[in-house]
């Protein structure tokens, strides 16, 4: 593994402010440990010769088979209100919501 590549204290300490995180040491000691193997995989992935192998674009060929949305009135209002825990003659009632 490349020195320059490896995880210490301050680097964990830079990672955990930018993502506004407490750690206490053992979660230090911890994440310093998962993040050098991490980075140890990563090297090894580096030795692979990759020159004369395609990108993965898509992981197949198949493509997304669509349908027409077609509008169907499958439940009347009624029943459909009578699963609302609040509701009046035409629609579901709930607390006001306040845009902050």
């Amino acid at each position: 593994m490349n020195e320059s590549n490896n995880i210490d204290n301050s680097t964990v300490d830079k990672l955990s402010d930018l993502a506004k995180l407490d750690f206490d040491p053992s979660e230090k000691t911890e994440i310093i440990s998962h993040l050098n193997r991490i980075l140890k995989f990563i090297d090894k992935l580096n030795e692979l010769d990759t020159q004369h192998i395609e990108p993965l674009i898509y992981l197949t060929d198949e493509s997304n088979v669509l349908r027409e949305d077609e509008v169907k009135n499958e439940i009347p209002q009624k029943e459909a209100l009578k699963n609302g825990p609040k509701h009046d003659s035409d629609y579901f009632r709930i607390q006001k919501v306040k845009i902050r």
